[in-house]
């Protein structure tokens, strides 16, 4: 797991469709459903932990672009 797509098809998987509108609000909703299929136990350690930095990365890369824009 090295994208964002990636993790969009994970959650696919589990009939989990995100879409708000922004891409940093789209990236908070998947970690926070991430996180409740793993508490749900349906996700492994593994997958979760790889998801969860992608989505870091990504949140990371998006708020840069937003400082950058102000």
């Amino acid at each position: 797991m090295k994208t964002l797509y990636d993790v969009q098809q994970l959650l696919k998987q589990f009939n989990v469709f995100v879409y708000v509108g922004k891409r940093e609000w789209d990236i908070e909703l998947m970690s926070i459903e991430l996180k409740n299929l793993y508490k749900a136990g349906v996700v492994d350690k593994a997958t979760f932990v790889k998801a969860q930095l992608v989505l870091r990365r990504e949140h990371h890369i998006e708020e840069v672009k937003n400082n950058q824009q102000k």
